[in-house]
């Protein structure tokens, strides 16, 4: 019998161990990573099936990933496996393209079964937050929320990026861009929007969901 290839990314090391030991007898491990844009580069390489991923990682955050993941191959199905049991996440990650949305505290009961429902094609949500998720959707207020839509995905890295506390220069090297596009990224961000200050821009992030707080 095949097993389905999956592919794990966290920034925790012990966390991943934890899940390897709980999702190895099912499934065939292809790889672990710890940050999004390592996740990216693996994807790509080992062409998983599934992928299960946190929210909060450094250098491109979770939902960006499955956003830049699912343009590159729609075919390939993600897990999210998060603390935040913040419905806005969880609508976040679904607008994305993700299958699945499980809490960490669950994962030895659901994660599982979240992975073995994206595999046929389904989504899963954990009941935990399925009926604020539903009302999540059903407040027109959320509607109208920008969760970082009218920024391009590449503004969207470079606000990270910005949002972690990263030099110009380091965010030029991350993005293999020069450090003049990253200025002209960030100037453009501060025009768009109306801020002022970077500081305001990772305000932006935080109230948004491109960076966790």
């Amino acid at each position: 019998m095949i097993r389905a290839r999956l592919l794990l990314a966290d920034d925790h090391r012990i966390v991943m161990e934890g899940l390897k030991t709980l999702l190895e007898p099912e499934f065939d491990l292809v790889g672990m990573v710890e940050d999004g844009r390592a996740l990216l580069e693996a994807a790509e390489k080992l062409r998983p099936d599934v992928i299960v991923a946190d929210i909060s990682m450094p250098l491109l955050n979770g939902i960006e990933a499955v956003r830049q993941l699912k343009k590159a191959r729609g075919d390939v199905k993600v897990v999210i496996l998060t603390m935040h049991s913040d419905p806005a996440y969880a609508a976040a990650a679904l607008d994305a393209g993700a299958s699945g949305y499980v809490l960490k505290h669950s994962a030895s009961s659901e994660l599982i079964t979240a992975v073995r429902t994206a595999l046929q094609g389904k989504t899963y949500i954990t009941p935990l937050i399925a009926g604020d998720l539903v009302r999540h959707y059903q407040d027109p207020g959320n509607q109208q929320r920008d969760n970082g839509s009218t920024l391009t995905p590449r503004q969207r890295e470079v606000l990270q990026l910005l949002a972690e506390g990263r030099p110009i220069k380091e965010i030029a090297s991350t993005l293999n861009i020069s450090s003049r596009t990253v200025e002209f990224h960030k100037y453009q961000m501060l025009e768009e929007l109306g801020i002022k200050s970077t500081a305001e821009l990772v305000r932006y992030a935080v109230k948004n969901r491109i960076v966790a707080e």
